[in-house]
């Protein structure tokens, strides 16, 4: 549906027309372009780009392999394909506050470049996502956007995180790869970038613990000041944009009149080696393409910044520089088209918004129904003014879409939408959106405008199966898992179900009840949803305020892992700060769980527990759950069982008041990890109760994990902490924090660093056996 009144009245207020003229023309001032690179969203040196782009006018682009799948999510509990979409859609909206151009190196939920995962190591990493893959899409990307500079944001030094670190290895290889024409891998025109930087700074922080020193500075570029309209710091831009990784708690305010330097180290150039600043041996405006011309442009141009905020004035002298400029633009030789070409077609893009802009072009489109199938028809709604010249307004639609009058039809084979768009340019949107051409001052100026918000074009055959997995517990009775269907398409479509052999199923309304044999073998069961005896797709829709809004489609089938889990005699509260699910899982394998992520915790409602679980990031998100801890304390030492997941250094985590006992969380993280998941687990006190009872743990609960063996392990400890595990990456000693148990009066407190919550959710069979070990109470 469109957005609400109250909702396009905050996005008006929030972007006044006069700001984006402003920061339109800033794109004036110059020809350079700047390329950052990164693994995942987020990687962006936004303070510095936002310095680069609204007061130096340089024009910026990042480059970035992962959508982030593997990453933590404080928002939600979206996570891998669905995470990787969400983060795609906040890195957008963060390129919408920045003008920056952005280029992706895996391109969909299964693409091999993905975020597979912490790693230590660059060599691992571009084997697993594919090295020639990697750097012919690279190559791409470069002979496209055709940056003067790029520049990765992370170092290839031990102690980094093995994706930047592979990044950058390929940053590095990308001047003679790009500009050479034996370079088959890549059909594209080759390109010669000038110049290569590496940020002559330390990566190293709470997550990574550089090894090397940074290279020496070879330049320094200074990101300080305030820009001349708004008000804002560059630094407060930078973190306006970071605040749209909200997944990744990101944005933090930066004090009034801050300084923020950035040192840079040449490690390559193309011509002239002395380095004197960012622009230095670049054509830095138009009049340096040596063109009597282009210099006559720029000047039309900087008069057009220098008559801010007189509009009619801007519209008078952008418009004469794009006269200008597009008649240079016809007379260059083929020489010079391939050198600067395309810096004049950007230029060209860059004149005709702001000339929309001064000219009072205001166009808004919104469809009936935004969320779509292959078929529909909806209205089409088009407002549109303009305060000089004249306005023609024409549909953009991709192939499978037609428009007749105030209709859009959507044809059966239309394409559906892609979660993972490899490319997204501000202000340059792809249809479906809008052409607004305008006629001013005798020339014709085109526009692109999308939609207030994107339309999703999900499959002809999809519904909302839930849940996407389950667990049967061979201990327990219950032999059937009851999958929900909703949001139908179509909605007179009749489903049912493939099914395993020996399995039955039946329905009811839109639940379908799958139900296993008597004695099923334990093991991975896929049970697949067919809507008219064709297969359908599984669609979550995506929505958060600070993001368009996305549809993941996938093949909708549910996955049942059966298990033999003993489960012990305890009444367990879950407190959760809305990332994991385990509290679900637990009740799925049979235990008698109570969420009390919302509940008081009073002494009446903790003595009804003989086990508390605390889920991940809980002490920073569950509010009041720290000053709750004193009282849990009291509680465990009565006899309860208190088991802590993982927790950040930062999660309101006290290393001396949180725990019962002093439990310290390491950092930098990479040096409190095991990334690999096939590490080898040393059980160090085989005989402990957590090990035994009420299942023995033995090396077959550590097959199969996915991902990671833990992260954010316990570096220092109380005497009273028993260590129950070793386990260690390949080259590094072993780490002992990922397990402790804590013998507290006749209570006990477990607290593990390994990612259960995620093992669940993958239907590891050794994660609930652990699990089910580790709520039990204290013999």
């Amino acid at each position: 549906m469109p957005l609400t009144d109250q909702s396009r009245i905050a996005l008006e207020r929030d972007r006044p027309r006069i700001v984006d003229l402003w920061q339109a023309l800033t794109a004036l001032r110059s020809t350079v372009s700047f390329m950052n690179t990164g693994a995942h969203p987020d990687d962006e040196t936004s303070t510095m780009l936002a310095a680069m782009r609204f007061r130096d006018g340089v024009d910026i682009s990042y480059t970035c392999s992962t959508r982030g799948e593997g990453g933590q999510n404080d928002i939600g509990t979206e996570s891998e394909a669905a995470l990787g979409t969400l983060r795609t859609a906040e890195m957008e909206a963060a390129c919408d506050r920045l003008d920056l151009r952005m280029y992706w190196l895996g391109f969909a939920p299964d693409d091999p470049i993905s975020d597979f995962g912490f790693s230590k190591s660059g060599a691992e990493t571009l084997r697993k996502w594919g090295r020639s893959q990697l750097i012919a899409r690279f190559v791409d990307v470069i002979r496209t956007e055709r940056p003067d500079i790029i520049c990765p944001t992370f170092l290839d030094v031990p102690g980094q995180h093995g994706h930047h670190r592979a990044m950058t290895q390929a940053a590095l290889e990308m001047m003679a790869l790009a500009a050479d024409p034996a370079f088959t891998s890549s059909s594209l025109p080759v390109w010669q970038i000038k110049k290569t930087y590496l940020p002559a700074w330390s990566g190293a922080g709470q997550a990574y613990d550089d090894d090397l020193p940074p290279p020496e500075a070879t330049s320094l570029f200074d990101a300080s000041g305030q820009d001349p309209v708004t008000g804002w710091g560059y630094a407060h831009i930078g973190e306006q944009s970071r605040a749209m990784h909200a997944t990744q708690t990101m944005g933090r305010w930066v004090p009034l009149g801050a300084t923020a330097e950035y040192p840079l180290h040449l490690a390559q150039s193309f011509g002239a080696k002395a380095d004197d600043g960012l622009t230095s041996g670049l054509a830095a405006t138009l009049r340096d393409f040596g063109i009597p011309i282009l210099s006559e442009a720029q000047d039309a141009c900087d008069a057009a910044l220098e008559a801010f905020p007189d509009a009619d004035a801007v519209l008078h002298h952008a418009c004469a520089a794009l006269k200008v400029l597009r008649h240079a633009s016809e007379g260059l030789s083929p020489a010079q088209r391939v050198e600067f070409g395309h810096k004049l077609t950007r230029k060209d893009q860059q004149l005709s918004r702001v000339i929309h802009l001064a000219a009072g072009v205001s166009v808004r489109v919104a469809l009936q129904k935004d969320v779509l199938h292959p078929g529909d028809q909806t209205a089409l709604e088009i407002e549109s003014m303009t305060r000089r010249g004249k306005l023609t307004l024409k549909p953009l639609l991709p192939q499978g879409w037609t428009s007749s009058g105030s209709q859009v039809e959507l044809s059966p084979d239309v394409a559906i939408s892609d979660p993972y768009p490899p490319v997204y340019l501000p202000h340059l949107p792809k249809g479906p959106c809008v052409e607004a051409a305008l006629t001013v001052h005798a020339l014709a100026v085109r526009a692109a405008v999308p939609f207030e918000v994107p339309p999703l074009v999900l499959p002809q055959r999809s519904a909302n199966l839930s849940p996407s997995a389950d667990i049967i517990n061979l201990s327990q009775s219950r032999r059937s898992v009851e999958l929900q269907i909703s949001e139908m398409s179509p909605h007179n479509a009749v489903p049912d179900l493939e099914l395993p052999d020996g399995w039955a199923s039946a329905r009811y309304a839109t639940q379908l009840i799958a139900t296993a044999p008597t004695t099923p073998t334990p093991g991975l069961y896929d049970i697949s949803l067919t809507l008219d005896e064709h297969c359908a797709h599984n669609v979550q829709l995506i929505r958060c305020p600070h993001i368009a809004q996305r549809a993941l489609a996938q093949p909708a089938v549910a996955r049942v892992r059966v298990v033999d889990v003993a489960l012990p005699d305890v009444k367990v509260g879950y407190i959760g700060g809305g990332n994991d699910r385990v509290d679900h899982w637990l009740s799925r394998l049979g235990v008698d769980v109570t969420d009390l992520s919302d509940t008081d915790l009073t002494d009446a409602v903790l003595n009804a527990c003989d086990s508390i679980v605390i889920g991940i990031f809980a002490m920073k998100f569950r509010a009041g759950l720290a000053e709750a801890m004193p009282r849990i304390k009291t509680w465990v030492e009565a006899g309860g069982t208190l088991l802590t997941l993982y927790h950040r250094p930062w999660d309101n985590w006290d290393a001396d008041t949180t725990a019962p006992y002093r439990l310290e969380i390491g950092q930098p993280s990479l040096r409190w990890r095991v990334t690999d998941e096939t590490a080898e687990v040393t059980l160090l006190a085989p005989d402990h109760p957590l090990m035994t009872t009420p299942n023995r743990i033995d090396a077959t609960d550590w097959a199969d994990w996915k991902k990671e063996r833990g992260l954010y392990f316990a570096k220092d400890w109380d005497a009273a902490c028993v260590p129950l595990l070793a386990m260690n990456d390949p080259g590094e000693a072993p780490l002992h924090g990922a397990l402790l148990a804590a013998d507290v009066g006749h209570g006990r407190h477990v607290h593990t660093s390994l990612i259960l919550h995620h093992q669940m959710e993958k239907l590891t069979p050794g994660a609930f056996r652990l699990m089910a070990n580790l709520i039990a109470k204290r013999s």
